[in-house]
């Protein structure tokens, strides 16, 4: 026996539109659960093993989500917040009521890749220095990179400001073009402190005036993404980032 729940809840969370609207359809005949017109919204259902269709159409139950949202400036990485705009606004409320919610954050001005799971698990791993699950960063900077800076990544920076002191892992800078006035560079971390990224530039003496998160370990982002759109991982892609962090 699985996991056993309110026919019109399933439905909801198969993507069926919102529970009300579920009950809509069921009332209306157009549901069947193993062969047999469904009536009662109410009903308990084997979420994993009954068959649901609708107007024919067979419904597939998925007890985790994973998603892939090329995360736009501006948002938020939080569940919910009263005054500003957040990843959950661009996700159907399908997501938010499977408990979808972002592995890591990325500062609301940074853009890229960010995952949201289910799999509190996954997104725990994948978030934890210890299993050191690298994300790679394309930075644009107001100044000039150099060999040193790439050596001083290399060899872990001190950060000692406003927000903090702590000792920054060897970080893997690559540079992509340099000038006096800008420069553009590639960053790969395996820890996520607070703003790290720009404070690990700052402490080399240049600002960040553009991030943009491009891989988490082994899984890049989707280039038919544009800002702001997202799409479910595929289940080759869920198990990539699953043996990055076993």
């Amino acid at each position: 026996m699985g996991e056993r729940m309110r026919l019109d809840k399933l439905m909801a969370l198969m993507g069926e539109g919102t529970r009300s609207e579920a009950r809509a359809l069921i009332r209306a005949g157009r549901v069947l659960v193993d062969g047999k017109p469904a009536a009662d919204p109410a009903a308990q259902i084997d979420a994993g093993a009954a068959d649901v269709r609708l107007d024919g159409r067979a419904l597939c139950y998925r007890p985790t989500r994973h998603v892939m949202l090329n995360k736009p400036a501006g948002v938020l990485t939080a569940a919910r917040d009263r005054s500003q705009r957040t990843v959950m606004d661009l996700l159907p409320p399908l997501y938010a009521a499977m408990g979808c919610m972002p592995a890591g954050r990325l500062d609301k001005d940074t853009e890229g890749l960010l995952i949201l799971t289910s799999d509190g698990q996954l997104a725990h791993r994948l978030i934890s220095p210890r299993h050191e699950v690298g994300k790679v960063y394309e930075a644009r900077v107001d100044g000039l990179l150099a060999v040193a800076d790439v050596e001083a990544f290399a060899a872990g920076l001190h950060i000692d400001d406003a927000d903090g002191a702590f000792d920054a892992r060897a970080a893997a800078l690559t540079i992509v073009s340099s000038s006096p006035g800008e420069s553009v560079a590639r960053v790969r971390v395996t820890e996520g402190r607070y703003h790290q990224v720009k404070r690990m530039f700052a402490a080399r003496g240049v600002s960040v005036t553009h991030l943009k998160r491009l891989s988490i370990g082994a899984l890049s982002l989707d280039p038919a993404l544009a800002s702001g759109q997202w799409r479910e991982l595929t289940d080759e892609e869920v198990a990539l980032l699953k043996r990055e962090a076993p």
